[in-house]
């Protein structure tokens, strides 16, 4: 099966989230899949959709995601991809992430996240961010609390690497976006 164009996918996510806050989300993973799959010599169109369109049913199907997206509405998709977006949510699909596309996703997802939270707080968004400003917020709970921390650290044990190298280089993904 052949993946959709950029475009559609970018209009099929405009169809589905009018959060602005979601959307962003959903653009700073596809840019962290983007630029991993580049340094890893991955297909990079395939990682940067997965990452855009993991969310895609979050917002109108909430108690159905991700299986709503994968089922019905992404059914076009190849099949590396829907098992991606499975992989970022293990406890609502029963998909554990294993190959490279779903342990790179469920390690950006929550990450990003957070890391956007913390970019709201400084004047200088990611601008001058070091990796340990993340790392200082990843330990007081009450800071984003609705970002799984187990989840995080679970990323970084999924892709092999530390918080220091991970967060480094998304940091340096969100200063270009």
């Amino acid at each position: 099966m052949t993946l959709p164009t950029r475009q559609a996918s970018q209009e099929m996510v405009a169809e589905y989230i009018k959060n602005p806050a979601l959307l962003k989300h959903c653009y700073m993973v596809a840019a962290a899949m983007e630029a991993y799959a580049k340094d890893l010599g991955e297909d990079s169109e395939l990682w940067y959709q997965a990452g855009l369109l993991h969310d895609l049913d979050w917002e109108a199907y909430p108690d159905e995601h991700p299986n709503k997206a994968i089922a019905e509405i992404l059914s076009d998709y190849p099949s590396e991809l829907l098992q991606a977006i499975a992989a970022h949510a293990p406890d609502r699909t029963g998909k554990k992430p294993e190959t490279k596309i779903e342990c790179y996703l469920f390690a950006c997802d929550e990450l990003s996240g957070l890391m956007h939270a913390v970019s709201l707080m400084r004047p200088s968004g990611f601008s001058d961010m070091e990796p340990k400003s993340i790392k200082k917020k990843l330990k007081d709970k009450s800071f984003a609390a609705n970002v799984s921390r187990e989840d995080i650290n679970q990323g970084f044990e999924l892709i092999g690497k530390t918080p220091d190298e991970h967060i480094a280089f998304l940091i340096a993904v969100f200063q270009n976006e």
